[in-house]
């Protein structure tokens, strides 16, 4: 029996996802979980494995094509079956027979009245929503729905014609939108008006200009939709790492006895999911109508930096880990993003996430909060500098925690409380927990 091949859904939000090259071909033999198709979302770039073993008959979406979830990209038929013919091209019409040179003198030739064609019937209009359904994924409805954008006007650079999320967002930021109610259309054949500005395009100068990338367009649709839709706030606490390091340094061979490597990251990530369960506001997620969800189980993401973009893995249930356990989770998520063998569950659930970008020697960053979550937290970098102590100036490993917070949820106090929290339980740290 055939088998359908879908397209993943690799995250909550997440609506379609773009085929970047098919690791198999047509007619090829396939083992059930062995790599199929890679492709690339907002969240992830991941090779897909085959949902079952046979012979893959047939290839539905080429690529580079944008398909929604749960669309069926692949036919994988039982083992031995050969891949349908494909269907011969009907032969052309024969070209109708050129018409006659009139010479240059000639008698005057009778021509018939020509005999009106009656012209087809349209064909049956669609309903409002087929032509919405077919336009767009439900992700860019809902956004056309909260600022009142008819898609059906909208020309989509996706497949057929559809309207991507990339579509939608520069629409509703084009300033053209709101001179349009009040734009007259120019007499045919006049000539252009510059509007006086001129795009910054970089024209003229020596380069190489090439398209962003899958990845790279959706992170940036992913992180625009984020400033424009949080009421984002940071706070920076300071934090003494002195303690954390002696315990790191008297455990970390008991660690790799465990083929766990212990980091900061690993203690900061620790700390946080023990100050979620203290304040569990921040372990929240607030949707487009409003509505906030308080989540049960913590479920931490971790910012993974790759060559060709940024992905954020999930550690579910953090809080049912200790310290070993989310050492071990870090350092597996992080090694299956960087060679593209996390699963669909792996980037989807997430209610609070981490970013590190002390890793490459950021003092702090002020990162932008990972939707649909309420809040993040930003590693900078730790290292050795000068802090008064008790009246004197004393050497110590220092580093800046950053958060960003959703305003619409989340108050001032009550996001520094978090930090404080996290502050105390790093400067404090008990052993035993180690």
């Amino acid at each position: 029996m055939a088998s359908d091949v879908l397209m993943p859904q690799m995250g909550e939000s997440i609506a379609e996802g773009t085929i970047v090259r098919w690791i198999k071909k047509v007619g090829d033999s396939v083992d059930r979980d062995e790599p199929l198709f890679e492709i690339s979302t907002d969240k992830v770039d991941a090779e897909i494995p085959s949902p079952a073993a046979g012979v893959l008959t047939e290839i539905l979406a080429r690529e580079g094509a944008t398909v929604p979830v749960n669309s069926v990209v692949a036919i994988i038929a039982p083992a031995g079956t050969k891949p349908a013919a494909a269907p011969a091209a009907a032969a052309p019409p024969p070209a109708p027979p050129a018409p006659a040179v009139a010479p240059a003198v000639s008698a005057p030739v009778a021509v018939a009245p020509a005999v009106p064609v009656q012209p087809p019937a349209p064909p049956a209009a669609h309903s409002a929503d087929e032509r919405l359904r077919q336009k767009s994924s439900p992700l860019v409805r809902r956004i056309a729905q909260e600022h009142q954008v008819d898609i059906t006007q909208l020309h989509g650079t996706g497949v057929s014609g559809r309207v991507t999320k990339h579509d939608i967002l520069s629409y509703i930021e084009s300033p053209s939108r709101q001179a349009a109610a009040s734009a007259v259309p120019a007499p045919a054949g006049a000539p252009a008006v510059s509007s006086g500005h001129t795009p910054a395009t970089g024209a003229g100068l020596a380069g190489q200009t090439v398209p962003l990338s899958v990845m790279r367009r959706k992170i940036a649709e992913h992180m625009v939709l984020s400033k424009r839709t949080s009421a984002h706030v940071h706070t920076v606490f300071e934090v003494n790492y002195s303690r954390i390091d002696q315990i790191r340094k008297a455990k970390k061979a008991e660690y790799e006895a465990h083929g766990a490597k212990l980091t900061y990251l690993a203690f900061i990530v620790k700390a946080t999911v023990d100050a979620l369960r203290q304040i569990p506001i921040l372990n929240a997620s607030i949707d487009a109508n409003n509505n906030v969800t308080y989540h049960r189980p913590i479920n931490v993401g971790i910012a993974v930096a790759l060559d060709w973009g940024l992905i954020v893995p999930v550690i579910k249930a953090a809080d049912e880990k200790n310290l070993l356990g989310i050492s071990k989770a870090i350092a597996d998520l992080a090694e299956r993003a960087r060679t593209k063998q996390l699963k669909p569950d792996d980037v989807q659930g997430g209610t609070f996430t981490v970013t590190n970008p002390g890793g490459i020697g950021a003092q702090f960053g002020l990162p932008i909060i990972n939707q649909p979550q309420v809040g993040i937290l930003g590693v900078g970098a730790i290292e050795k500098r000068p802090v008064v102590i008790d009246d004197a100036i004393g050497i110590r490993l220092m580093g800046y925690l950053a958060m960003a917070f959703d305003h619409r949820v989340v108050d001032g106090a009550v996001g520094d409380q978090f930090m404080a929290r996290i502050k105390h339980q790093l400067e404090h740290w008990d052993p035993s927990q180690a």
